[in-house]
């Protein structure tokens, strides 16, 4: 029976795919081949209707089955800790509790970023595939409770996936601080050396190691044209058909179309100091709050930025947006 010593828990679009790649580097480490194998988020098998565009195709990549989740780490190596990356868990409160029921002894990272920079690169991520069909970003934050009450899956809770306080309070009722180690995302990015042996300290292996962070998952930023409006279009249809498809057949089918609209795509833009005046409110109350569960100061996140957080720029060659819940080389 094998079961991860530690897991990555959060938050999306806040490093957890480089740094997935980075560990699986480290030969005291066993990472999962499938790098968000989403097991702790339901306690048996996902939805199979509703949600928003391309929801559908995502629960079936969902590794629920015990069996499946466990086979993930058969091959581990005698004597490495196994993990896995699934930043969900951190939001998921059901999750969270998952986790301490089975493994109450678990080590946990978070990586948090600034809310506003984590959003935007999440609609971002979201509008480059095609999916989301609102070419603004403050409107379509300013849509986000419909698409919750309309039971959209989590990785359209833009904002709410940001509020890091109300989570990690929640996570400090089920497991001992000294099990979690709360990193920022910029100390990964600007840090990379130091942050990765703070990391394999945490876990109790050997430091100096592994050294960079590989740039995994960078976002495209495609610019609202014609052409991309009905590349999305033809996108969202065949998320939609793809419910009555078997198993992933409508993500293959979908999956050109994506490359298309992200071949010539621009990186993703900086956000103006309107738009993160826009979104802060929604942060205002849960950054004082994550100030004190974690005894750190991140009032900078209430203010203008010097520069847009995040691996933009260009990618490197041959690399496209990152589709979890596949297998990933280990190389």
């Amino acid at each position: 029976m094998a079961w991860p010593d530690f897991l990555i828990i959060g938050a999306p679009k806040a490093g957890t795919t480089a740094l997935h790649a980075a560990l699986a580097r480290h030969p005291a480490l066993f990472m999962s081949a499938v790098k968000e194998p989403k097991f702790f988020l339901t306690d048996g098998p996902p939805p199979t209707r509703g949600g928003g565009p391309g929801d559908i195709s995502t629960y079936r990549e969902h590794v629920w089955r015990r069996a499946d989740y466990e086979a993930l780490f058969a091959a581990a190596p005698a004597g490495t800790l196994r993990g896995e990356s699934t930043p969900f868990y951190l939001y998921d409160r059901q999750a969270q509790r998952r986790i301490q029921a089975q493994l109450p002894d678990a080590k946990l990272i978070v990586i948090i970023r600034d809310p506003v920079e984590r959003a935007h690169s999440n609609w971002t991520h979201l509008w480059s595939a095609g999916l989301d069909p609102i070419d603004d970003f403050v409107a379509a934050c300013a849509d986000e409770d419909r698409r919750v009450a309309a039971g959209w899956a989590q990785f359209w809770h833009y904002t709410r996936l940001g509020r890091y306080g109300e989570q990690l309070e929640h996570l400090f009722t089920l497991f001992p601080r000294e099990h979690v180690l709360v990193l920022r995302y910029r100390q990964l990015v600007d840090s990379p050396a130091e942050t990765l042996d703070s990391i394999c300290t945490f876990l109790g292996v050997p430091s100096g190691v592994v050294a960079e962070v590989p740039r995994e998952n960078v976002t495209a930023h495609p610019e609202r044209s014609f052409s991309h409006l009905a590349i999305s279009q033809a996108v969202r249809a065949i998320t939609a058909t793809g419910r009555h498809l078997p198993g992933t057949a409508a993500t293959a089918m979908a999956r050109p179309l994506e490359r298309m609209l992200q071949q010539k795509a621009r990186s993703r833009q900086p956000l103006t100091w309107e738009q993160r005046q826009a979104l802060l409110p929604y942060f205002e109350a849960d950054v004082p709050l994550l100030g004190k569960v974690t005894e750190s100061d991140f009032s900078d996140w209430l203010q203008p930025r010097e520069r847009s957080g995040g691996l933009v720029g260009e990618r490197p060659p041959g690399q496209w947006q990152a589709r979890n819940g596949r297998p990933q080389s280990r190389a």
